[in-house]
């Protein structure tokens, strides 16, 4: 699948912009748009995600650990772990989540 600049997918959750960048059988490729004060509550998935900062500050809680993200950092996020995310400063997240679990049909 290619997907163009001009044709990618925007959508929200809870007040929070992304771009749906390309999705396959087993992942979705999303660019988030994160803006100051923006708060991801305390929640689990039955899906893995990870992702890559391309800009922003964050403080992501996962279990036990609260963990200050900056550009160029990485995380993972197991299935049906507790997490939420905090948003210091603007900035965009690419995020990789397995989408095992959705229908796209």
């Amino acid at each position: 699948m290619v997907v163009k600049a001009n044709d990618k997918l925007k959508g929200g959750f809870t007040g929070i912009s992304f771009d749906l960048l390309t999705f396959g059988k087993s992942v979705i490729v999303n660019k988030i748009n994160y803006c100051a004060g923006d708060l991801i509550p305390e929640h689990s998935h039955p899906n893995e995600q990870s992702g890559y900062v391309l800009s922003g500050i964050y403080l992501l809680r996962l279990d036990d650990l609260d963990e200050i993200l900056i550009k160029g950092d990485f995380y993972s996020i197991p299935a049906n772990a507790e997490h939420s995310l905090e948003v210091l400063e603007a900035g965009e997240i690419l995020e990789i989540p397995d989408s095992t679990h959705l229908d796209f049909s």
